[in-house]
């Protein structure tokens, strides 16, 4: 029997210095999230005075252990480029001006 999803929100933290291995790698990066098809929900820059510090996914799983994997398979993942990676589950309570 297949487990039910969960949605997790994913935070990641750069590593100060590395901005440029974000541009070298950008291209790979977006095309592993596209590879990843429906499974991420959103995905994009955190910004800080409008300079990336970082990133979000919301993401559809079955587990916390598989979002760590899907970013370990992330082609930013071996670079250094990530300082910090909490994943937290998420539960939706409050859409559209009300409660869901």
């Amino acid at each position: 029997m297949k487990e039910q999803t969960m949605i997790y929100c994913v935070m990641f933290e750069d590593a100060a210095g590395k901005e440029d291995l974000r541009q070298q790698h950008m291209a790979a990066h977006l095309e592993f999230l596209g590879a990843c098809g429906l499974q991420v929900l959103g995905a994009g820059p955190l910004l800080e005075t409008g300079t990336g510090s970082g990133g979000m996914w919301m993401v559809e799983a079955e587990s916390q252990e598989e979002v760590q994997e899907m970013v370990q398979e992330d082609p930013f993942w071996p670079t250094g480029l990530r300082k910090s990676v909490p994943i937290l589950e998420w539960r939706q309570v409050f859409r559209e001006g009300a409660r869901v």
